[in-house]
């Protein structure tokens, strides 16, 4: 029996944009527990960028192909799955595979494309979603009525942590973000305020928060930031750390740490197994999804590009600028198609 192939991107080497390659392999079959999905759209996200770079390797196991979320319809169901049947419609956090015509995911990380969204929009969901949720609300703790800031306000990320805080925990959010365009998109989801992150940040915000602090910051810049951001916390404060794009280390106060009883933490979702993330998915269709699609949060796209086009979407998020999600059209006329039903009896 002949093999049969998919086209997906392949990275020739660690480096730029342009070590971006289409090419053909193997399409995969799904093991126990897994799904196979034909691929409308994939998500690109800054992990992509750094596994490109050679930062980020995938976990042991993991497709080494680029792509933390995906949409599209079940091709292939594997062995003990239940729930799910060939032909619906999800959209999937993945661990490494979404830059291709297939990609098998666990079918506990699959959610289900929410009506009135098309497939590329469903695509921008999963990996923001579910990294805002396990940080603010798992890891941080984020209890109604706080505050919060969120380095990054318009990062895919920081988009679904305003939303999710506001909505959820009625939380004060305050942003950061890098031009009045990228502010105003902040605020008009339900930010508080956002200030310029190349200015005296801190202080703008510890001003507006009337000079009281934060309860909880969200920052995937560590470095030098570190120990400003211990300095803004209130007591009790929590720091929860998603990557360190401006340094791996830092300095910090640790008598000032143990004193106001902080809570510093960092994670990484992608190595986590099935299990803890369909919990996560679990709750996101509990609690987030039904907004969605009664259109209380929303979901920001800042381009769909052919997946041809895979090294002009890196660059923009090299060039970062990017509002919100860059999104791969894998299968152009069914990324485009809007989803209007639900599957009965799953997902509930």
């Amino acid at each position: 029996m002949a093999v049969e192939m998919m086209r997906f991107v392949e990275v020739e080497r660690p480096g730029g944009p342009d070590m971006l390659q289409i090419t053909e392999g193997p399409k995969p079959s799904p093991g126990e527990g897994e799904v196979l999905i034909r691929v409308a759209a994939a998500g690109v996200n800054r992990p992509d960028v750094q596994q490109r770079r050679g930062l980020y390797p995938p976990p042991p196991g993991a497709s080494k192909i680029l792509g933390l979320d995906v949409s599209g319809l079940i091709e292939q169901v594997g062995e003990n799955v239940r729930g799910l049947a060939e032909g619906d419609a999800v959209c999937a956090l993945t661990n490494g595979g979404g830059y291709a015509e297939y990609c098998t995911v666990p079918a506990v990380q699959c959610l289900p494309v929410p009506r009135g969204l098309s497939f590329a929009e469903a695509a921008s969901l999963p990996e923001v979603f579910f990294t805002a949720w396990n940080n603010l609300i798992w890891l941080a703790r984020l209890e109604e009525g706080e505050s919060l800031l969120i380095q990054g306000g318009t990062s895919g990320v920081g988009l679904a942590g305003i939303q999710i805080a506001r909505i959820l925990r009625k939380a004060t959010v305050y942003v950061t973000a890098s031009t009045a365009e990228k502010q105003k998109v902040c605020i008009d989801l339900g930010a508080a305020a956002a200030v310029d992150y190349r200015g005296a940040w801190d202080q703008q915000i510890r001003d507006l928060a009337g000079g009281s602090g934060i309860n909880v910051i969200l920052d995937a810049q560590a470095g030098p930031y570190t120990q400003r951001q211990l300095d803004l916390l209130t007591f009790d404060g929590r720091l929860v750390f998603i990557a360190s794009h401006l340094g791996e280390t830092a300095t910090v106060n640790v008598r000032s740490l143990v004193r106001r009883r902080l809570t510093m933490t960092g994670s990484t979702l992608r190595p986590r197994p099935p299990a803890y993330k369909g919990r996560l998915a679990q709750e996101l269709i509990d609690h987030v999804w039904p907004l969605i699609e009664a259109g209380q949060i929303v979901t920001r796209v800042h381009s769909v590009m052919p997946l041809e086009e895979v090294a002009a979407a890196h660059e923009i998020l090299d060039a970062n600028q990017q509002i919100g999600k860059v999104v791969l059209a894998v299968d152009r006329k069914l990324a485009h198609a809007v989803h209007h039903s639900r599957q009965d009896g799953r997902f509930p």
